[in-house]
């Protein structure tokens, strides 16, 4: 009987710490809630837009659109993988690869194609650098219309391809 005493009380004693921690851990938890609510509703969705939860791609591609059309440059030839390619490999000599630990973001890669002059399409890159969600410039290539032998004049235009990649927050 004795025995059952101390495993009852070792028990008691470890809910009780249990219980203690479930406490600490709602009343940081309403800590954290509090402080959320206190942020600004347009801070909150600035957030959003700049590391959103999801690839949102279509948002995406109509956001680059849309800083493009002010200088009468329309997306072309638009490009992504349906697939997502999140999962990083790290390859070893001999060429064998292994994944990598996972990571709390995603990233997706989009492609496609401006046609424009060249202090329209440095506007329209100045725009994308200054945009709220977080994109990188992988590669950048371009092509002229000139024929050779033809003098070019300053308000040529020619056809810049894309690619970028940009972020997302995995849950």
């Amino acid at each position: 009987m004795y025995k059952e005493i101390i495993n009852t009380r070792t028990q008691i004693v470890s809910y009780n710490e249990a219980l203690n921690n479930s406490k600490s851990l709602e009343n940081e938890r309403d800590k954290l809630t509090k402080k959320y609510n206190s942020i600004d509703p347009v801070n909150l969705e600035k957030l959003s837009k700049l590391l959103p939860d999801s690839v949102d791609n279509i948002r995406l591609i109509l956001e680059i659109e849309k800083l493009a059309l002010p200088y009468g440059m329309v997306l072309k030839d638009v490009r992504y993988d349906t697939v997502s390619g999140n999962k990083a490999k790290n390859v070893i000599p001999g060429g064998v690869s292994t994944a990598v630990g996972q990571k709390n973001y995603g990233t997706w890669e989009l492609e496609f194609s401006i046609q424009g002059t060249y202090f329209n399409f440095i506007s329209f890159i100045k725009d994308l650098e200054n945009n709220l969600r977080v994109v990188d410039v992988v590669s950048v290539d371009f092509s002229s219309n000139i024929a050779p032998g033809l003098n070019p004049t300053l308000s040529e235009s020619y056809k810049y391809s894309i690619k970028i990649k940009t972020y997302w927050l995995k849950n």
